[in-house]
């Protein structure tokens, strides 16, 4: 089953960076679309950003815009997320999913997992004094 790894989650003071990655498990990324959601505790998951292969398009929502960073390396076949100015509301357990679309048109933030059907287990980030 294809099921996307994360890694780069960790305890973080407010006004912090952390950078994440999304890397394919026994699968590459190529012609996958990469979307990061966060659900927070007692919160419904909810869409952080995502971006188009190989590249052209990224989406944030608007509580991470001019914080966060969205890219991706497809030589080495790993999706980034890079958080700074982190703020105690951005604690949560952070996922990658991804969906394959070959017509690299643009990306989604709506949690459906019908349109992203390969979900990580997520990553803990927890910003804290």
């Amino acid at each position: 089953q294809l099921q996307p790894v994360e890694s780069g989650g960790g305890l973080v003071q407010p006004g912090g960076s952390l950078r994440l990655s999304c890397e394919g498990s026994g699968f590459t990324l190529d012609y996958y679309t990469i979307a990061w959601f966060r659900q927070a505790p007692g919160k419904e998951r909810e869409g952080v950003s995502c971006i188009s292969y190989p590249g052209m398009h990224t989406k944030y929502a608007n509580s991470v815009k001019g914080r966060f960073t969205v890219s991706r390396d497809n030589t080495k076949d790993t999706g980034y997320l890079q958080m700074n100015s982190l703020k105690p509301e951005d604690t949560a357990v952070y996922y990658c999913a991804v969906t394959r679309n070959p017509s690299s048109g643009p990306c989604s933030l709506s949690v459906d997992y019908g349109r992203y059907p390969y979900w990580g287990q997520g990553t803990q980030v927890t910003v804290s004094s």
